[in-house]
């Protein structure tokens, strides 16, 4: 490589500079304020060529190389951070996969109009247990007949929900890790395919992020891209591509930045002079010029060597950590420059400030950029055993004397109402209803909580579900979205990682999904119960009891059993069993099996066993605060 671009590239680089400029540029603080996906401009880019520059004309794309594709992500990111990961998202993570591992069927249907700009393209491989760590996905595909059927969630996907086609990665068979992934092209519209609302981000808020969500979905089988197990493999390749237009979308969102303060610097006086002058100014300006063009080389060298199919996937990791780091820098040095104004919204360098950093996180993150690198470096190396640090480890789990959950019980009975029966039979035996507390008391001094998620759909649900904690006592509390994009609950009453954090004895959770960022607020309750209309809700596996339904209905029946008389001075007359957890209530007696509403347990006949696991009569202890297991 001679290290210089050719005209045809430089030529390309003034078009998009030229099309950015007048498209984007006079709307970009728009954008950013209402987090807008800027559709009107994706017909700009196809009518331009660019939604396809690295595919060959056959198959619809321009027939431009890997180099052009990157000046065009960089110079799009230079005005809008959020602009340019379209285009990257789109052309190296939901085209390329298809490109490079179609066959002519798939690429007729599919890679055409992606390359041509007829559709758009999104890649869904991460998971809330699934980052880094690929191998742990729990997405899966089960063939059954002409058709595998897919179920899991992907979060933090760029293009959704506004592409078209999708690279989905799932397991057929978790037994094998990361060889029994398999990669799949799924079609917006598929009967069980949603998705949630696209994510509140901190940066490049043009672009939409969103999540997948997968119940049933049939895809046909001449859908599965490769073979079956070839799905990481499919997935690590894509993403080395990807880390160029990473790497590209950090050197535009930092170039931006620097010509801003540089502009900045030569008009801005102080002193009786342009603070350039000042050494301070103008040695930061000199660091700031020489990490672009560092990076720069780094990009362009990685861009060349994957156009001439040479291994490429370490200059693309040092260019992505590279590039992604220094912008960073740049956008800091670049605010500095422009001090106090520079902090204002509206700034469009402190627009770029918050874009830049992303680029460290999506793509690998810059760790495993590190660890990328260091691989290549070193090779192979022999590990040393770890057994008996797991072996310790585990001695120290069984001093702790903790035991592993039982799992939640889920009720379930004829009724809706017969569910709530029993459920307030179970909650009566363990808590104080008559000890009220104010609904708006700190969340980490609430005893009992009410948490509503954005599954109560509207503010008008929301309401009733605040007068029934109102009624029973409850502090009101619930997930980030429920507080910051739909209002139902204030801001300072939100739980999760970077909320409030409870200690409560018990959490009703209604409408809540149960992410992993709520859950973590959660660590330290005692008891939570889960109300949610979908029976496949991730809040079911922490849960302790979960019932399926409306949150309201179960809320108001639930107000009207706990407001009533307390049964705390007994259990009620519940017995748990002591195989699998299983509660027996004798207001709903166990009609299945012919045992009558109003049996006490005593009653029941000698030969009456556990409805769930079989288990005997002697089986079974009182259930309550002295007698649960």
């Amino acid at each position: 490589m001679n290290f210089t671009t050719d005209s045809r590239h430089e030529e390309l680089r003034q078009k998009v500079r030229a099309l950015v400029e007048q498209h984007i540029a006079p709307i970009a603080m728009t954008l950013d304020e209402k987090s807008e996906f800027p559709e009107e401009f994706l017909n700009v880019m196809k009518e331009n060529g660019l939604m396809g520059l690295p595919y060959a004309k056959e198959d619809g794309g321009a027939g431009e190389d890997v180099l052009a594709y990157a000046i065009a992500v960089e110079e799009l990111s230079r005005v809008d951070g959020g602009v340019g990961v379209i285009l990257s998202a789109h052309t190296s993570l939901g085209t390329y996969p298809i490109a490079a591992y179609g066959n002519e069927e798939q690429k007729k249907k599919y890679l055409y109009p992606l390359a041509s700009g007829e559709k758009l393209g999104a890649f869904g491989l991460t998971e809330e247990n699934a980052g880094s760590d690929a191998a742990e996905t729990e997405t899966t595909a089960v063939l059954e007949g002409d058709h595998y059927i897919l179920n899991g969630k992907k979060i933090f996907i760029t293009n959704a929900p506004y592409a078209d086609t999708y690279v989905v990665f799932a397991s057929t068979n978790p037994a094998k890790k990361t060889r029994g992934i398999s990669a799949f092209i799924v079609e917006k519209g598929m009967e069980g395919f949603t998705f949630s609302d696209h994510y509140n981000k901190m940066g490049i808020r043009s672009s939409s992020t969103a999540e997948l969500r997968f119940k049933n979905v049939k895809v046909p089988k001449e859908n599965l891209l490769g073979l079956e197990g070839q799905g990481f493999k499919i997935a690590m390749s894509t993403l080395d591509g990807g880390r160029i237009g990473i790497a590209a979308q950090a050197l535009g969102i930092a170039q931006g930045a620097f010509d801003e303060a540089l502009a900045y610097a030569k008009e801005r006086e102080q002193f009786g002079a342009p603070i350039a002058v000042n050494q301070g100014i103008s040695f930061k300006l000199a660091d700031m010029a020489t990490k672009l063009e560092a990076a720069r080389l780094l990009i362009y060298k990685a861009a060349e060597k994957k156009q001439n199919h040479e291994p490429y996937a370490l200059n693309a990791a040092m260019a992505k950590m590279y590039a992604s780091d220094i912008a960073l820098e740049v956008c800091n040095d670049a605010l500095q420059i422009f001090g106090g104004s520079g902090y204002l919204k509206g700034m469009g360098v402190e627009r770029r400030y918050r874009d830049a950093k992303i680029t460290t996180i999506y793509e690998g993150t810059n760790e495993i950029q590190r660890v990328v690198i260091a691989s290549n470096l070193l090779g192979r190396l022999k590990k040393g055993s770890t057994a008996p640090a797991k072996a310790e480890a585990n001695s120290n789990k069984a001093e702790a004397g903790k035991a592993a959950p039982a799992g939640v019980q889920m009720i379930d009975e004829a009724t809706l109402a017969d569910s709530v029966k029993k459920l307030a039979s179970i909650l009566k035996a363990q808590f104080d209803f008559s000890n009220k507390e104010d609904i708006d008391i700190p969340i980490a001094s609430a005893k009992k909580i009410i948490g509503i998620g954005q599954g109560a759909m509207n503010r008008e649900n929301a309401a009733r579900a605040i007068d029934n904690a109102k009624a029973l006592g409850m502090a009101i509390g619930g997930s980030r979205p429920a507080a910051e994009v739909h209002h139902f609950i204030a801001m300072d009453r939100f739980i999760g990682m970077s909320g409030q954090k409870a200690n409560a004895d018990l959490y009703i959770a209604c409408g809540i999904s149960g992410s992993k960022m709520h859950m973590k607020g959660l660590d330290n309750v005692k008891t939570i119960v889960a109300i949610n209309t979908d029976p496949d809700a991730p809040i079911f596996k922490d849960a302790a009891y979960g019932i399926v339904g409306d949150m309201n209905e179960v809320l108001d029946l639930l107000e009207a059993e706990l407001c009533g008389k307390s049964d705390n001075d007994d259990n009620g007359g519940l017995y748990q069993c002591t195989l699998c957890g299983y509660i027996y209530d004798p207001v709903i007696g166990d009609p299945e099996s012919g045992i009558a509403p109003g049996t006490s347990f005593a009653a029941l006949p000698d030969d009456w066993t556990c409805p769930i696991c079989g288990a005997k009569k002697e089986d079974f202890i009182p259930f309550g605060k002295d007698g649960q297991k």
